[in-house]
């Protein structure tokens, strides 16, 4: 069957978005689509540069026989800034305080949308990273882990407080909370990382980074290595933080529960090494 040109764009484009970070041949699409390589190689040019100009992403190409190209998640500097403004403004709402100064984020984790930006921030913060799986904490850094892993197209593995039978054999680690001081337990399943795999930690909220830095005591344990650390909210009104080296979206800088208002600013995104478009 013979394709259109326009039929191809359209087709190309929505395998290469749904399929982000994986190498395909320009063979594979040549016989899909009964074309030459050389018109492939012309409509991925004009992809690319739909992409780039529209903030969507990149094509990246990597030469020889075993090549191909990949689509990479990319941000434009004023789109990245706009979301985190975005995000800031519905974590400074005064009605997410609840008692003892934490905030209510249930519905923007469970919100569908929110989270596609969440992901989509925190990917392009380690796009250029060798990222084999992502590392989160139960609960409710789940829905974040999987947001970015979307857009990296990675797994995602698990860390839980105690052992599922249905983990099968695990291995666990006792770790100090960093804001209570608590001696606390991890525990995740010797069948999660592979020896030397490259980890990105997602985390929903830091604040001394105990929890964060259980999660980096654990992958020693795997001989697995730690390729970054994404925080949607981190902490300022911490003196002792355990973490030093992570990209934050929000901070929290204020929270007073007498006058119940909340003050929060952009985390640390733009002060890190960024790539945008």
């Amino acid at each position: 069957m013979k394709f259109k040109r326009s039929e191809r764009l359209v087709d190309m484009t929505y395998y290469l978005v749904k399929n982000p970070f994986q190498l395909i041949s320009l063979s594979y699409f040549a016989e899909i689509y009964n074309a030459a390589k050389s018109s492939i190689s012309e409509d991925l040019v004009i992809i690319k540069a739909t992409f780039e100009e529209r903030g969507i992403g990149t094509l990246q190409t990597v030469p020889g026989a075993a090549g191909g190209v990949r689509f990479i998640t990319r941000l434009q500097e004023s789109e990245a800034r706009e979301l985190i403004e975005d995000l800031c403004e519905q974590f400074g709402a005064a009605t997410r305080l609840l008692p003892g100064g934490y905030l209510y984020m249930t519905d923007l984790l469970g919100d569908p949308k929110t989270l596609n930006k969440m992901g989509k921030l925190l990917a392009n913060a380690f796009h250029q990273k060798d990222i084999d799986v992502i590392m989160t904490v139960a609960t409710k850094g789940i829905s974040i882990a999987h947001a970015v892993a979307n857009h990296l197209n990675v797994p995602v593995v698990v860390v839980r407080r105690d052992s599922k039978v249905t983990e099968g054999s695990t291995v666990s680690i006792n770790y100090v909370s960093g804001s209570s001081k608590r001696i606390q337990t991890m525990v995740l399943s010797k069948r999660s990382l592979k020896e030397n795999a490259n980890v990105l930690i997602v985390d929903d909220f830091m604040k001394a980074g105990g929890t964060v830095n259980g999660m980096k005591s654990l992958l020693e344990e795997f001989s697995a290595n730690v390729a970054g650390i994404g925080v949607l909210v981190e902490s300022e009104e911490t003196k002792d933080r355990l973490v030093d080296d992570y990209v934050s979206l929000v901070k929290l800088t204020e929270v007073n529960e007498r006058e119940k208002t909340i003050k929060v600013s952009l985390g640390n995104y733009f002060e890190t090494k960024q790539e945008f478009l």
